[in-house]
């Protein structure tokens, strides 16, 4: 796409109320707090957006942007360091933000060259440490808006540019070579999305338009303002990710059945154990995340008893089943919150193991004789599945795994090791489309307490 350019002194002229550059000032300072900060971009999106004051589409675009600006955060640098001869200015402001929100738009979005350049020297020109850098900052966006399709047949033809090397090290070691190249080609797609029904998925399938699944969670073809979708004010349905919703199946909870659900919030665990009648405690250290839980529990015209506390600690009457999600590093879920690539690192991963253990620890206390006891993560690292739960069982003999069957998961062997535990990849569930294709990266185990 060819454009003609303002000059770096044009774009001086009044910069603050140019049509476009509040969305891209926000998406720049919002890429830059995620980055600086290691921060989550959806909390910063949801923190930030609203006090913009922008309208919908507005606040659609910031999304967009700062979304596609992490998912392609390997190609988006390479081009403008390649293009720099002497690297990123130092003591520059925020030129690297501006200049990576605004490649996102010339490379991977549908908004016009002119206009992501334009706006982007406006805003380099609003800060004194960047202005200095405006003719750089001019030149560069120009070049690469020329050269856009040879940066992405560059990208193309290597997957891994946009996984970090630590992540793309462990997968080849943990999958092979084949799997881990389709899970880093599978986080360049937007991703799914996923509901599960209270009750009757078939016919709420057909109601949403939907495809329903063989594990009985419905994917949605269109995206949608949620909220205005069939059933969500009556509660029929919640948003929760096909693989997120397996480890309850390893449960299969049931009516006079007692589960603990440590570390539930934001609830769509809790929501399937009490749709299926057992009675259920959902605990969470944070009080606030716990808030949205009881919200979403109160749409859906369930019930549970809601404990804040750190479940490290936690005490109670040992329960038929427990359920613990634990904190980790969250590389399963990098296709819908591609940020995590970039805000993660080995050493949070290893952090997050001990935790896990001391997690695991608590759990075993809380489960009867004869209880069950579900461990799963959002990982893709072993160290956090496979060799979290090897480590337990070497602690606590009194345990032994239950393996799961392809028929509790709908069938689907693929995702079963060869422990029996569960292990879903982000390229497994093929669909009509690479957009309807795939799940999160799970891990989940079954222990029965002898």
């Amino acid at each position: 796409m060819t454009s003609r350019h303002r000059s770096p002194e044009q774009a001086a002229e009044p910069e603050s109320h140019a049509p476009g550059l509040p969305a891209r000032r926000l998406a720049a300072h919002v890429i830059d707090e995620v980055l600086r900060a290691r921060v989550a971009l959806d909390e910063t999106l949801d923190r930030l957006v609203p006090e913009a004051g922008l309208d919908s589409a507005d606040a659609g675009l910031v999304r967009a942007i700062a979304v596609t600006a992490f998912r392609r955060l390997g190609t988006i640098r390479q081009a403008l360091d390649e293009r720099l001869d002497r690297g990123s200015p130092r003591r520059s402001g925020l030129f690297e933000p501006i200049l990576t929100a605004a490649a996102a738009q010339i490379l991977f979005l549908d908004v016009p060259d002119h206009a992501a350049v334009d706006l982007a020297i406006r805003h380099l020109h609003e800060d004194p440490r960047s202005a200095r850098y405006a003719a750089l900052g001019n030149a560069l966006l120009r070049r690469i808006a020329r050269e856009r399709d040879a940066i992405l047949a560059e990208a193309d033809a290597d997957p891994f540019r946009d996984t970090p090397d630590w992540l793309a090290e462990g997968w080849r070691a943990a999958y092979g070579e084949e799997a881990a190249l389709a899970i880093a080609l599978s986080h360049r797609e937007e991703p799914p999305l996923d509901v599960t029904a209270k009750a009757d998925p078939a016919l709420w399938a057909d109601r949403l338009g939907g495809i329903l699944l063989p594990t009985g969670s419905i994917r949605l073809r269109e995206r949608q303002a949620i909220a205005s979708l069939p059933g969500y004010a009556e509660g029929a349905w919640w948003v929760q990710d096909a693989a997120a919703a397996l480890p309850v199946k390893l449960i299969s909870p049931a009516p006079g059945q007692r589960v603990a659900d440590l570390c539930a919030a934001p609830g769509g665990k809790t929501a399937q154990i009490a749709a299926a009648g057992a009675s259920v405690t959902a605990l969470d250290r944070s009080a606030p995340r716990l808030r949205r839980l009881r919200a979403n529990l109160q749409r859906l015209g369930l019930s549970a008893e809601i404990v804040t506390a750190d479940a490290a600690s936690w005490r109670a009457e040992p329960f038929d089943a427990v359920l613990l999600d634990a904190p980790c590093s969250a590389t399963g879920t990098i296709r819908r919150h591609p940020d995590v690539a970039w805000t993660k690192t080995a050493e949070d991963r290893d952090r997050l193991g001990a935790l896990q253990a001391k997690l695991l620890d608590a759990a075993a206390a809380l489960t009867r004789q004869g209880g069950q006891l579900v461990y799963c993560t959002c990982s893709l690292e072993p160290q956090e599945g496979e060799m979290q739960i090897n480590a337990f069982l070497a602690r606590h003999p009194q345990f032994r795994r239950a393996g799961a069957s392809a028929a509790e998961i709908g069938g689907l062997s693929a995702a079963i090791d060869a422990h029996g535990d569960i292990r879903t990849l982000p390229q497994q569930l093929p669909g009509e489309t690479p957009r309807l294709s795939g799940w999160a990266g799970f891990y989940a185990s079954r222990l029965i307490r002898l």
